[in-house]
């Protein structure tokens, strides 16, 4: 953590248990919407699972990209430690010229929220969004943002 501390990027020593939780979900459901606040409204970005990796790329570019469309962040977790010292590490590789340090943070704090809850409400979007897409309803992970108290994490001068 004190290497990451000097870095710009995001890093985090996740609980052994709630990173089993996060994992174990990510392989039933390995992608989700996930609403990035801005000055203005809402960014959204679709994050992909792949194992240990988590990457992120603006529904903007996967609409106009495609398959094709980059990665602008990707959360990458070490459960080297996980039976020894009860932690996964968590390091992230991001693109600068598209997402800020503190967005990222963001988005790794939702991974949390929509992954790792203890609320059933929560993770049935998640759900929703990979078993049954047709009921899917963004303005409901908007909604979980703002009463989670991450809503305006992500603008810049938010709190």
């Amino acid at each position: 953590m004190q290497y990451y501390s000097t870095k710009d990027t995001i890093s985090a020593a996740i609980p052994s248990q709630i990173y089993e939780v996060i994992l174990g979900r990510s392989k039933s459901c390995p992608m989700f919407l996930f609403a990035l606040p801005q000055k203005e409204g809402y960014e959204f970005f679709v994050g992909q699972w792949s194992r240990h990796e988590l990457h992120f790329s603006s529904l903007i570019n996967i609409q106009t990209l495609g398959e094709n469309a980059p990665s602008q962040l990707v959360l990458y977790h070490y459960p080297d430690l996980k039976e020894e010292k009860g932690v996964v590490l968590m390091t992230a590789e991001m693109d600068p010229k598209f997402i800020t340090v503190h967005q990222a943070q963001c988005l790794a704090n939702q991974v949390q929220l929509f992954y790792g809850t203890q609320r059933q409400e929560t993770y049935r979007l998640v759900e929703t969004f990979n078993h049954h897409p047709e009921d899917f309803k963004h303005m409901l992970v908007i909604a979980e943002l703002e009463q989670s108290g991450l809503g305006s994490a992500g603008a810049p001068g938010g709190s």
